[in-house]
């Protein structure tokens, strides 16, 4: 009688919320594609295939004709469809890929080239190489002063190059361009050595290579005519490359909030399809004939259509750009069908649109950024006090304006809200006033500079267009003002080390549940959201973190708020890297200023308090041998010793040895002294297709092991 109860309640509540059910097919289709990222290799994978199967399979047993049933039967066939879907692509990219680094010289195919002006630096993906020993694809930078001659997709071109296989994160909770460049087909990565040279005649290039030589082209023009990173910025905008913003001011814009603006995704899809709508209907109109028998809005509509996909394959389509295309089209379809088409079905049918062609975009920060933000502000703006606030009305003009300026400011705290835990997880980093900077500079965006950059471009057909662009690159002077003043106020980045994956996934599921019920119920969502932040917050940062190559050693002060470099002259990239892990902001200290630190050129003793425990740590920073007596005697009195190449088995620490050996089943590690935990790269990674080759799967140390290694490779099982 309880079971017959309790199931009538919940048909009640699924008929209440029947118009939000379809919302929930993207998402479990996400988590089938989560499960198998998640696990660890074919054996988990078609067990959760099986299991989402037999799971719909059971509910085909509930009342016939019910919302359960359906419910059941659809969510389990899309678990396993997402499960499988990713194996399958993970599967059909397949490529071969770099065993260890060389040096080669060879002759290859241009497929796409990638200007990063503010680095000097070309970046080229080749295929097809001579030296049949390199995989067939790969991607070289390239100094920009060592590029001779035009070069262009589909040049063909010799070079003699530096190659390693794509590098996994070097820390817990870094980029792994590893799996990127798995499912790009990218077998090798490096840096050219020396000049690079057109050969031979040019290899006639299909529809994308002549459509990525435009976007080139066009890029290149838009950097001429505004300087510096203004006219990255701009040329952004207009095709997506990002490559000539310097990274000062790319970084300005990351901490404020505004990087979003560089991401060519809704904003800049529906500026293009609504000016090229208005511009049509301005057109057309002049002429009485059309205006009196021809459907004019569905005709500009039909145009902002063609605008919205040749700007979206301009610009490289990435999968913000894709999903806001098809948003876009969705909408468009529904204004022909007289149909209110804003609304989150959109956002779910854009979502399945892209899980099904890339199901691996599900894991980038660029898709969960990009469709989190546009749930967000629609849930915000669905809501019947919200709406009502925001609905038109007699009044003064500055009420209203006051009116849309306080919905702009409550939808960039909702949109910051939603993406902070996104942000934290992926980048270590959150804006706090990026709501208030995204008020000027999205209608300074959207408004200003796209308009002024649209006119300049096509005035340079009649070499016009000089005045616009001065315009254009003093509103861009002003984003970038904003963006510093934003980035650089005190407070204006909230920093976070590595979530757990357990905390990030709970505030994404109480987050979901907020968002795409519309009954009371939806609150529940509050209990996981608070549960995942909780856990997130009370994660202790990690005091000891090892890059994968083992040459870079950070450890965190007591107060959380500076790291203690091994190697100070490190450049900014592994300082940068270093310091997200740690949940610090703070510029690095040499190591040797560490309170009692002993370090010469060759090793470095530190002892490190932590809880009322002493810690010694003893770290390699050279590459030269130390006499193997005096090395033992120092092993012997540390609890840690770290080292970029193999330490001879008579080095036998009390707890843990971190050398070449260790860190080729592990990657790079961060340690919690304070409860003995270690984290590791490889652990996140093991039984995925891009890390079989990349670095031997950790297993359990044998008993030889043991002995040799002493506690450390019995410690190196805790990860």
């Amino acid at each position: 009688m309880g079971i017959g109860r309790a199931f009538r309640a919940l048909e009640a509540g699924l008929d209440r919320e029947r118009d939000q059910l379809f919302l929930w097919l993207p998402v479990a289709l996400g988590a089938g594609i989560t499960a198998w990222l998640l696990s660890p290799g074919s054996r988990q994978w078609i067990a959760f295939v099986l299991a989402a199967l037999g799971g719909g399979l059971a509910c085909t047993l509930l009342p016939g004709g019910t919302r359960a049933r359906r419910i059941g039967i659809i969510g389990g066939l899309a678990l396993a469809a997402g499960c499988a879907l990713i194996w399958w692509r993970a599967e059909h990219v397949a490529a071969p890929r770099l065993e260890r680094p060389l040096v080669a010289a060879f002759t290859a195919r241009v497929i796409a080239v990638d200007r990063l002006a503010a680095r000097d630096i070309v970046r080229l993906t080749l295929a097809s190489p001579s030296d049949r020993e390199l995989p067939p694809r790969i991607r070289v930078n390239v100094a920009a002063a060592d590029l001779a001659g035009d070069i262009l997709p589909g040049s063909r071109v010799a070079l003699r190059a530096r190659l390693m296989p794509p590098p996994p994160p070097a820390v817990p909770g870094a980029y792994d361009f590893a799996r990127v460049a798995w499912f790009q087909g990218l077998g090798a990565t490096g840096r050219a050595l020396g000049p690079v040279e057109r050969v031979g005649d040019t290899v006639p290039r299909g529809f994308w290579q002549t459509l990525m030589a435009w976007r080139g082209g066009l890029s290149a023009h838009v950097q001429a005519q505004v300087a510096g990173s203004a006219g990255g910025i701009a040329a952004a905008l207009a095709t997506g490359d990002q490559g000539g913003i310097a990274e000062a001011d790319a970084d300005a814009m990351r901490r404020s909030g505004l990087a979003h603006l560089l991401s060519i995704s809704g904003l800049h899809v529906t500026a293009m399809i609504g000016a090229t709508m208005w511009i049509m209907l301005r057109l057309l109109a002049l002429s009485p004939a059309l205006a009196l028998r021809a459907p004019l809005p569905l005709i500009a509509a039909g145009g902002g259509a063609l605008a919205g996909i040749a700007y979206t394959l301009l610009a490289g389509a990435e999968v913000p750009t894709v999903r806001s295309c098809v948003a876009a089209l969705l909408v468009l379809v529904g204004i022909a069908m007289g149909r209110d088409a804003i609304t989150l079905r959109l956002v779910a049918a854009g979502a399945i649109t892209v899980l099904v062609l890339w199901p691996e975009a599900l894991a980038g920060p660029s898709f969960q950024l990009s469709f989190a933000a546009v749930t967000a502000i629609i849930a915000l703006h669905e809501h019947p006090r919200v709406r009502a606030f925001l609905s038109r009305r007699d009044e003064g003009i500055l009420a209203g304006w006051g009116r849309s300026l306080a919905g702009l400011l409550l939808t960039g705290l909702v949109v910051e809200a939603a993406l902070a835990p996104i942000a934290l997880f992926h980048f270590h980093q959150a804006g706090l006033y990026g709501a208030f900077a995204n008020i000027v500079a999205i209608p300074l965006t959207t408004f200003i500079v796209m308009p002024l950059e649209a006119l300049a471009l096509i005035a340079d057909l009649g070499g016009l267009g000089a005045p616009l662009w001065w315009l254009a690159g003093k509103a861009l002077a002003l984003l970038l003002a904003i963006a510093h003043a934003a980035g650089s106020a005190p407070g204006a980045v909230k920093m976070l080390p590595s979530m757990p994956g357990g905390a990030f996934a709970l505030m994404i599921a109480g987050g979901l549940w907020i968002a795409l019920w519309r009954t009371r119920m939806r609150w529940i969502g509050l209990a996981p959201l608070a549960a995942g932040a909780a856990w997130a917050l009370a994660t202790p940062a990690p005091d000891l973190i090892v890059t994968g190559d083992g040459r870079h050693l950070a450890l965190r002060d007591p107060d959380g708020g500076r790291l203690a470099l091994l190697r100070p002259r490190a450049g900014d990239y592994v300082r940068d890297l270093l310091g997200e892990a740690a949940g610090v902001d703070e510029a690095g200290i040499a190591i040797d200023d560490w309170p009692g630190a002993r370090c010469g050129p060759d090793l470095c003793a530190v002892t490190i308090d932590r809880n009322g425990r002493r810690w010694a740590l003893l770290a390699t920073r050279s590459p030269n041998f130390v006499d193997i007596a005096a090395m033992n005697r120092a092993c012997a009195t540390a609890d840690i010793v770290v080292s970029d190449r193999r330490l001879p088995r008579s080095c036998r620490p009390r707890w843990l040895k971190i050398d070449r050996p260790f860190l080729s089943r592990t990657g790079g590690v961060a340690i919690d002294l304070a409860r003995g935990h270690i984290r590791s790269v490889e652990a996140g990674r093991r039984g995925k297709p891009w890390a079989e080759s990349a670095a031997a799967p950790y297993r359990n140390p044998t008993p030889a092991e043991r002995r040799a290694s002493g506690p450390a490779a019995v410690a190196s099982g805790n990860q």
